[in-house]
């Protein structure tokens, strides 16, 4: 396929992800959550409008392909992606990039996000047949490729960068965001910084796990503006994690903040336990950058009037590449090694 003819499939696939009228997908979004409770329709279909919003526009794509310098593949390379399935179609940015720079897909699907690309991929091919030979599914042991997404676990990791150690690789491991907050946010932008915090469950690598505050941060508004989500714990898996979290505090007498829908707990660490977030006072904001430069790993975006805005960190730019490393600068320099 050309560029051009990329770029129409990406733009055609847009239509497609939004098309929520259409039985076919609405068949493969019930599907997707009957294989995983967590991947409740509502952010399903988030998902799909996040992705056809702020990757699939025509402008969108020519400019990432221009800014890139891409061009017609004339030596496609086999790239693996080894995808997560923490929330609805985690991996398809990794997927764009490789398909975009004319380069080929082999795909190691997370059991617990096996539905929807696969659906996606052949409603696209019914009008781009060619798509069919840029992706394939693999259900056992990935072979035969050039290269190698991974994103997984801090535990799994290890095990990909031993596996994949001949191979050009990137390897992702556990990562939040966090946000950092003067006492001086609005109620609107609270509101938004609570969607950063709860949609997907908390369970994205770009929801907030950790707030920063000014010393002498008083609660009581976060907390008021955040209980507008108590309808999360309908949830039974959720409320599930809620219970758990509130019974352990309890047990081992810790002190604790909750609206009956999120637990605040202060704590230094950046990861934090589903259902609740972690805070740290500061004095200066400078402090804080200081903590975060020195756990950048950890770290996927940072809230704040000054960087990422409220209600932002689940809509990525289609240049805002996870971990900051520039997945389409790493498959197009696969490309351009010819054997």
């Amino acid at each position: 396929m050309t560029l051009t003819e990329r770029i129409d499939a990406l733009c055609h696939l847009g239509t497609i992800m939004t098309n929520f009228n259409d039985e076919a997908l609405q068949t493969a979004i019930t599907k997707a959550h009957q294989y995983n409770g967590w991947f409740i329709e509502d952010n399903i279909r988030l998902s799909l409008t996040s992705v056809a919003t702020f990757f699939l526009q025509r402008e969108i794509l020519i400019n990432w392909a221009l800014d890139n310098q891409l061009s017609d593949n004339a030596h496609p390379k086999t790239i693996a992606i080894v995808m997560a399935g923490n929330i609805p179609l985690v991996g398809f940015h990794d997927w764009l990039c490789i398909f975009i720079s004319g380069n080929y897909s082999l795909i190691k699907l997370s059991d617990k996000d096996e539905v929807l690309l696969p659906f996606l991929l052949q409603q696209l091919q019914q009008s781009f047949p060619a798509v069919a030979t840029t992706t394939r599914f693999s259900d056992g042991v990935i072979r035969n490729f050039d290269a190698v997404i991974a994103t997984g676990s801090n535990n799994s990791s290890h095990y990909f960068e031993t596996y994949f150690a001949k191979y050009p690789h990137i390897i992702r491991k556990n990562r939040n965001a966090v946000a950092i907050l003067t006492g001086e946010e609005s109620d609107e932008e609270l509101r938004r910084l609570a969607t950063d915090v709860f949609q997907y469950f908390g369970l994205g690598c770009r929801n907030v796990s950790k707030l920063y505050v000014l010393m002498g941060y008083d609660f009581t508004q976060l907390l008021t503006v955040f209980h507008e989500w108590k309808e999360i714990v309908l949830i039974d898996r959720y409320k599930n994690n809620f219970d758990y979290q509130m019974a352990l505090l309890l047990l081992n007498q810790s002190p604790f903040l909750n609206n009956g829908c999120i637990i605040l707990k202060e704590d230094a660490r950046i990861a934090s336990p589903l259902a609740t977030l972690h805070y740290e006072f500061y004095q200066d904001v400078a402090t804080v950058k200081e903590k975060l430069a020195a756990h950048a790993h950890e770290i996927q975006c940072i809230i704040s009037t000054n960087d990422t805005p409220f209600g932002e960190a689940q809509s990525p730019a289609i240049d805002d590449y996870a971990d900051g490393v520039n997945t389409l600068h790493f498959v197009k320099n696969i490309a351009t090694v010819v054997v």
